[in-house]
């Protein structure tokens, strides 16, 4: 498909933010408007439509995506979308650790515990933790109060974090980012541990190292985008 629009631009709409093609308000992929609720993420969305050659590359529309995603598909059901991000924190990637005589353990409690505890701290709650492949569920206690802090999201936030955690597998990994000043890339190989310590220890094959990167891209695009839905207009 070739790029049917010149100029772009970013104008606000009540409360709300709107990319403009050629004076024409960008529509969501649902047909809805894509009215954005800061100009930090207009000003990434235009950004991507700015960029577009000649001939469209879709995949380079992350945000616009994102933003998509949330307006058509969370925005109608966030209740859903909640459940699914606990989802995560019942197999949470940094709860469940290899036994404590190997090598690995220690690793784990290195990286994952400090990040385990500020979540526990962020957002009072007790996470429980496990070696081995045991399931350990969540507290009643634990799960309502992360819902609780879910429910407090808008639905941009709420489409970054379906990213970020899936991609962790971690939803606590997930709410550290929200956190100001989160290091993405330091969360992200935090997440990934246990692979790169395979890595270390027999070598990362070409493919595999590319499928570390993109993940890695996808992570830091959906941390921007969760930044830009946080940010003061």
């Amino acid at each position: 498909m070739k790029r049917f629009w010149k100029d772009v631009a970013v104008e606000p709409h009540g409360d709300a933010w709107q990319v403009l093609l050629d004076s024409r308000a960008v529509k969501t992929q649902g047909r809805n408007p894509q009215l954005l609720p800061t100009r930090a993420m207009a000003d990434l969305v235009a950004a991507e439509f700015a960029a577009q050659g000649e001939e469209i590359d879709l995949g380079a529309f992350v945000h616009r995506d994102m933003a998509d995603y949330a307006i058509d598909i969370v925005a109608p059901d966030r209740a859903t979308h909640i459940t699914k991000l606990l989802a995560y924190a019942e197999t949470d990637t940094l709860c469940y650790r290899a036994d404590p005589d190997e090598p690995l353990f220690r690793r784990q409690e290195t990286v994952w515990e400090p990040i385990v505890t500020a979540c526990e701290t962020a957002h009072g709650v007790k996470l429980e933790r496990a070696s081995g492949i045991v399931h350990r569920p969540q507290s009643e206690t634990t799960t309502a109060a992360l819902r609780r802090r879910l429910e407090a999201e808008d639905a941009f936030t709420l489409a970054a974090l379906l990213t970020l955690t899936s991609l962790a597998t971690s939803l606590v990994v997930g709410l550290a980012m929200l956190e100001g000043g989160a290091d993405a890339e330091a969360l992200f190989a935090a997440s990934n541990l246990e692979e790169d310590w395979q890595a270390e220890l027999w070598g990362r094959d070409h493919e595999a190292q590319a499928v570390r990167d993109m993940k890695l891209a996808e992570f830091r695009k959906a941390a921007e985008f969760a930044d830009a839905a946080r940010a003061r207009s």
